[in-house]
């Protein structure tokens, strides 16, 4: 997702199915906590890049879908719109200018971390002021190891704020 790329062109954009959209939401609610569906029955789906398809609604992306797996990720927009109780990642200050840049989080970053957090899934990163999500990505290490841990990686990044799919609109 990184990279010289100048613009997302979407190809084979369709309706999805409302079982496939109810699907992907009982997944993101159960796993997340939202309290509400990230994504409306009326979501469309459309290939973006050779690695990831994109949910779409209004023009706006809110959510991605890596095609090995067919995994959902909910974007940071999804995010925003409805904050999850669950699979959160809190960093400092300091990293937040690494993270909107698409770094991987690295654990000395951690301030907290939901500690039923498991490696490989997915989670939300937050700001350690305002709790706003900067990004999401895969965790590498427990939840309980993430706060101030040992130097490497505890996240990697899959899609954060200001990277090309933050800033589509169709």
């Amino acid at each position: 997702m990184r990279g010289p790329m100048a613009e997302i062109r979407l190809r084979h954009r369709a309706r999805m199915r409302e079982k496939d959209v109810k699907r992907m939401n009982e997944t993101l609610m159960a796993d997340f906590g939202f309290d509400k569906a990230p994504f409306p029955a009326e979501a469309e789906r459309a290939e973006a890049t050779d690695h990831h398809d994109v949910i779409l609604h209004g023009g706006r992306i809110l959510g991605l879908i890596v095609k090995e797996g067919d995994r959902a990720i909910p974007a940071v927009r999804a995010l925003l719109a409805n904050k999850p109780p669950k699979r959160y990642v809190t960093v400092d200050m300091g990293a937040i200018k690494f993270v909107t840049n698409g770094a991987d989080v690295m654990a000395p970053g951690i301030v907290e971390a939901d500690p039923a957090i498991q490696p490989g899934d997915l989670v939300w990163i937050r700001d350690e002021r305002n709790k706003q999500p900067l990004a999401v990505g895969e965790a590498l290490v427990p939840g309980t190891a993430m706060p101030r841990g040992p130097k490497g990686k505890a996240v990697k990044s899959l899609h954060f704020v200001g990277d090309l799919f933050w800033g589509f609109e169709a």
